[in-house]
């Protein structure tokens, strides 16, 4: 029925092109709507709940123009023109994200190709490396004064430091980010003073901002330029990035699927994450704190070439909200560690586990996407 109307509505403009004024004049259906926001009402901004700490800042979508210079104008307003926006920016595989006092690069990439760009910025600029596990996508370096570090890391990260008689270690890691083939690069500092043997522990959060910051700001431009030189891909990395051990599909003792991973959490959650993508579903929402995935059985997973077109539109080839509603299948796949292995389980909800047979079908899909 509604590709009917669709087609109807099609035959109605096709035939009516020598007569278009219903069409593109001022009561017409693509009409000029360039002054309609001096119509809209005014409301308060949106108010965050007290008890959220930090959160992103909110800006307006749809700002006013800055030349408008009374809202009660009336009459025709010519809406000026956007400044367009630099095609280095649209075009960067590598952005700068900030939430709150906490900084990362977002890069479209899978982990495997920032890795050895990240790795190989901290080698150029004097850093040793101390320790690292590809597999896990973190490495971290030795302790050093700020002089045994190339002339320009040295000058800009003795200013950001709270002393410039110190030493600095960092820690760097690289996760999978909640799109496909994206990652998310955090770099974390530890810091104490020159010649002290004390072994000061990595924060969870970042403590030295400056020194954290001028990282971050460093790191992103060199993946740049890198990658516009044609970046390297981690072949170890590529290979066992996150790979488990082993892998087993069994029962719990009320009959409930479960698969069970060789892995410690983190490395669990990443090639957990990487093994979903790669279903014939949709990945709604995640919480890395609790260790759950959302999908959406029903949806496949999201495209930019699969948005339709004007006429697709026009002929109801794209399910409204409701539609999408109302045959969705949704389920949380959870992680939860268990000794020296990690357990996964799909569930309805919080208090209501997924039919076997529903829960098997997804649990056989991520063992086979793993390795």
């Amino acid at each position: 029925m509604k590709r009917l109307a669709g087609l109807s509505a099609l035959a109605l403009v096709i035939s009516s092109t020598s007569g278009c004024g219903w069409l593109w004049g001022e009561e017409g259906y693509f009409r000029d709507r360039g002054s309609d926001y001096l119509e809209a009402n005014q409301t308060a901004p949106m108010q965050l709940p007290p008890d959220v700490a930090t959160a992103k800042r909110l800006d307006p979508l749809l700002p006013i123009p800055r030349n408008v210079a009374d809202d009660n104008v009336k009459g025709e307003f010519e809406v000026p023109r956007p400044l367009p926006l630099a095609a280095t920016a649209q075009d960067s595989d590598f952005s700068l994200q900030k939430s709150g006092e906490s900084r990362w690069v977002l890069a479209r990439r899978a982990p495997a190709e920032v890795w050895p760009a990240a790795r190989q910025f901290f080698e150029d600029n004097g850093f040793r490396i101390a320790e690292e596990r590809p597999q896990t996508g973190e490495f971290s370096t030795t302790w050093q004064r700020f002089d045994e570090l190339s002339g320009s890391m040295a000058k800009r990260l003795g200013s950001a430091a709270s002393s410039a008689d110190s030493e600095t270690r960092v820690r760097v890691r690289i996760e999978p980010g909640v799109q496909r083939n994206t990652s998310e690069v955090y770099v974390v500092s530890a810091e104490r003073p020159a010649g002290s043997t004390s072994n000061v522990e990595f924060p969870e959060r970042s403590v030295n901002t400056g020194v954290d910051s001028v990282l971050v700001d460093e790191m992103l431009a060199s993946m740049t330029r890198s990658a516009e030189k044609g970046g390297s891909v981690s072949l170890l990395a590529a290979r066992d990035f996150d790979t488990p051990s082993r892998v087993s599909l069994s029962e719990d003792g009320s009959g409930n699927p479960v698969l069970n991973l060789g892995a410690d959490l983190d490395r669990a959650w990443s090639s957990v994450g990487r093994a979903l993508e790669q279903g014939d579903w949709r990945i709604e929402d995640i919480n890395r704190s609790l260790g759950l995935y959302y999908i959406n059985l029903a949806e496949k997973a999201e495209k930019k070439d699969d948005e339709p077109g004007f006429f697709g539109k026009l002929l109801g080839s794209a399910p409204s909200e409701e539609e999408r509603e109302a045959r969705a299948e949704r389920y949380q796949v959870r992680l939860s560690k268990v000794g020296d292995s990690v357990q996964v389980t799909v569930e309805k909800n919080i208090n209501t586990v997924a039919p076997a047979d529903v829960a098997r079908r997804v649990l056989t899909v991520i063992q086979d996407n793993l390795g």
